[in-house]
């Protein structure tokens, strides 16, 4: 059953990186494209472009950059990692086991939408992802309200070129996103964030806000 709650949705938005190999219906995924374009971007230009993935064959080539990246960076990078503000130490190593989990099987998941800026002839810039992100972001609140796991990751453009020349994406056009989509095998649950109060600043930094 769908959740409608915004707020909820949001405070329980977990990444689900334990997905089911299961089929998503196509109506789930047109649902959460549409949500996505929902979102703002640079004056309305709607550059976006999304590629849905359901090719293994595609997913497996990706798959092995991916895997690439763990092993060389983001595997280690956790293990020699103190957790985040807000998470335990255990919770944390819960984490790594399941971002290890989501490198193996990346491939295994049913959907992915790989959320692309068509650039042109222009080069990408600091403020480009202002353009994307907030699609990716209503992407996730969409799946999370419709009961789908979903998680934003970028770790394929560790191996850029290669993953995109897998991914078949023509010139001018660069990603910024996979979002592999499919039932949870888990549960969602509150998000582990720090306290507002250690990042929220009034007129000038570290002044305190106290509306939080």
């Amino acid at each position: 059953m769908a959740d409608t709650d915004l707020f909820e949705i949001m405070q329980t938005m977990r990444a689900m990186r334990r997905l089911k190999p299961d089929p998503v219906p196509d109506e789930l995924i047109g649902k959460i494209i549409r949500a996505g374009v929902c979102a703002p971007n640079g004056g309305n230009t709607q550059r976006w472009r999304f590629l849905v993935i359901k090719d293994p064959e595609i997913k497996r080539r990706v798959q092995v950059h991916y895997k690439r990246a763990f092993d060389e960076v983001i595997g280690p990078r956790y293990l020699n990692s103190a957790p985040p503000p807000g998470v335990s130490r255990e919770r944390y190593l819960r984490q790594h086991a399941a971002v290890e989990y989501l490198t193996d099987h990346f491939h295994e998941a049913p959907v992915w939408i790989v959320a692309c800026l068509d650039e042109g002839t222009a080069t990408p810039t600091r403020a480009s992802g202002a353009s994307i992100y907030p699609a990716v972001q209503n992407m996730l609140l969409a799946a999370r309200a419709l009961g789908l796991g979903a998680t934003l990751t970028t770790r394929h453009l560790l191996y850029e070129k290669e993953s995109e020349d897998a991914l078949g994406l023509p010139p001018g056009v660069h990603s910024y996103a996979i979002v592999p989509i499919g039932y949870p095998m888990g549960r969602f649950g509150p998000v582990g964030r720090g306290p507002v109060t250690d990042i929220v600043y009034q007129d000038r930094w570290g002044n305190p806000y106290r509306g939080v």
